[in-house]
């Protein structure tokens, strides 16, 4: 299992039949919407909690099949296998189905997502004029955004009353993912195949 920490720039890389020679299928279980607002989240997130190090966006599976596989429907293969990981832990998925250049590795690259879109967005309405600095932290008055000429430093920001100033689209993270027996479940999870 991967730690993603460029979540577009990955699954363009693994869905493109143009990097990808031996490219057979790609299944999506939710938009590429979807996975630009959970990297804009993440990254948000991340950035707020001021922590060192790359952001983790998502994360990635690739899962060996044995060579017997390559005579089943590629499509229907990774439909399978995509369906069974999201109906186990309910979360958006985008995986492809690939031989490496020597054709003597096939396997599935599955991503998914450690957080879930909420069924409603969670807004926060400014209830008076906010302020924010170059670097994006909020600040008390008006006074602390200005230069000597009485202007809005470059960078800085107003964020007027009435106005939303903050939109939760995702859940936290599920922090199953992180746990050290993930990875044994999911190996039991795939047994079956």
């Amino acid at each position: 299992m991967s730690k993603l920490t460029n979540l577009m720039g990955r699954i363009n890389y693994i869905s493109s039949h143009d990097r990808q020679d031996n490219l057979y299928a790609v299944y999506e279980t939710s938009e590429r919407k979807f996975c630009r607002e959970l990297e804009k989240c993440n990254q948000e997130k991340f950035f707020k909690s001021g922590t060192d190090g790359k952001c983790i966006e998502a994360r990635e599976l690739i899962i060996a099949l044995p060579e017997s596989f390559v005579d089943y429907n590629p499509s229907v293969l990774l439909e399978v296998f995509t369906n069974h990981f999201k109906r186990n832990y309910s979360v958006g998925c985008i995986s492809a189905l690939h031989y490496n250049k020597r054709k003597t590795n096939y396997h599935i690259h599955l991503i998914f997502s450690e957080r879930n879109l909420l069924d409603e967005p969670i807004e926060k309405v400014a209830v008076r004029n906010m302020f924010y600095d170059e670097a994006g932290k909020h600040v008390r008055t008006k006074k602390e955004i200005f230069d000597g000429n009485v202007q809005i430093r470059l960078g800085c920001r107003i964020i007027p009353k009435g106005e939303v100033y903050e939109r939760k689209l995702f859940t936290i993270k599920d922090s199953r993912f992180k746990s050290e027996g993930f990875l044994d479940e999911v190996k039991i999870l795939y047994r079956v195949y």
